[in-house]
């Protein structure tokens, strides 16, 4: 039988939810100790040894560490293995011993993976970055349009604007993203881009994407479009462009519109004036004909909680993580089915298909 304490209250109900504040209060060290793997190159450092690698082999591999620091490698080793990075397998020197391997998140942070997914997460675990949340309390009692702001005194898009190293942290962490995104949707989603004759990617950056697609459809006249400073120097190469702009203002004249996570970074009434533009952009006049194409979304469908289970919580979670990230540092949010379709009709598009190939993503396709 369970105990009772003095208050009436069940005392292992009690300890099972401070442990349960406790992991959430903690959850902070994952990240910061995963940051520090990376920031050590551990990763590199097995991929490199070719096989099984102790804890003393890895010791001694890392020339910067300070002797007095060795010990404390593996309970650095301990967490992160825990937490599925890395993974250990029975090895024999003569004695038994385990040996450190790479797992698939693990792989994800080679140096040399052309999918690497260290830029995003030098970005988004910048101080710049995790600043805001401590003033989110803050937040909600004043008149600032994010914590970002609170924390910084600007918006996010200024401070990068101004800032050459978080402009770079922040245009490094969106392409290693879109190598990932645009490998995925080369492979499964051709049939998106049969019939089209050009494509503008907007807000694309430094061009990963667009460059992708160029190369993959040569029959397509692909146009990279994003802010002056953005393309600034960027030099067009074959079926490829860069043209330099506002996407609030005007948008150029394509069959397909492509928005890879742009839309979860503004708000409702700033997503409509970006559809509004992208509308006009593939119903232009040509020739007394008027091109209907489609718009192409890259961007999160929150799940409903009705249809989580025990598989997919993990990844809901990791979306309501991105809402989140959206609120402290921008004016967006990620959006589930019912507001996307809100946003369409209210641009005045007439339907909508999505195509949930993209992990925690989707491809939405828009038509006029």
């Amino acid at each position: 039988m369970d105990k009772v304490n003095a208050n009436g209250e069940n005392v292992n109900e009690l300890l099972e939810a401070q442990a349960y504040v406790w992991n959430h209060i903690f959850s902070f060290i994952n990240s910061m100790s995963l940051k520090c793997a990376v920031d050590l190159g551990i990763a590199d450092i097995i991929q490199n040894h070719g096989k099984p690698m102790t804890v003393s082999e890895l010791v001694a591999s890392l020339p910067t560490l300070n002797p007095t620091k060795a010990r404390n490698i593996y309970r650095l080793m301990r967490i992160l293995v825990h937490s599925g990075f890395f993974a250990q397998q029975k090895i024999s020197h003569g004695v038994q011993e385990d040996g450190y391997v790479l797992t698939n998140a693990s792989r994800l942070l080679l140096k040399d993976n052309p999918l690497s997914v260290t830029p995003f997460l030098k970005f988004e675990l910048d101080p710049i970055i995790t600043k805001p949340w401590d003033f989110l309390a803050t937040w909600f009692q004043n008149n600032d349009c994010t914590p970002f702001d609170t924390a910084h005194g600007k918006t996010f898009w200024d401070y990068t604007g101004h800032d050459p190293k978080l402009g770079n942290f922040f245009n490094e962490g969106m392409a290693s993203d879109a190598r990932l995104v645009s490998s995925v949707l080369i492979d499964k989603c051709k049939g998106s881009f049969e019939g089209l004759d050009s494509l503008v990617d907007v807000g694309g950056g430094t061009g990963t994407v667009g460059e992708a697609i160029a190369n993959a459809f040569p029959q397509l006249e692909c146009t990279v479009f994003d802010l002056p400073h953005v393309v600034a120097g960027l030099q067009d190469s074959g079926n490829l462009k860069y043209v330099g702009g506002d996407m609030f203002e005007d948008v150029p004249v394509a069959d397909a519109v492509l928005l890879k996570w742009i839309l979860h970074d503004w708000n409702d009434d700033e997503c409509l004036k970006i559809l509004k533009r992208c509308k006009e952009a593939i119903s232009k006049q040509c020739k007394g004909v008027v091109i209907k194409k489609k718009v192409m979304i890259i961007d999160m469908v929150v799940m409903d909680k009705e249809k989580v289970n025990e598989e997919n919580s993990k990844s809901l979670e990791t979306q309501l993580f991105l809402d989140m990230l959206m609120m402290v540092v921008l004016t967006g949010r990620e959006r589930r089915e019912e507001e996307w379709a809100k946003l369409f009709c209210a641009a005045g598009f007439s339907e909508y298909k999505i195509i949930p190939t993209l992990g925690l993503r989707s491809l939405i396709e828009v038509y006029p």
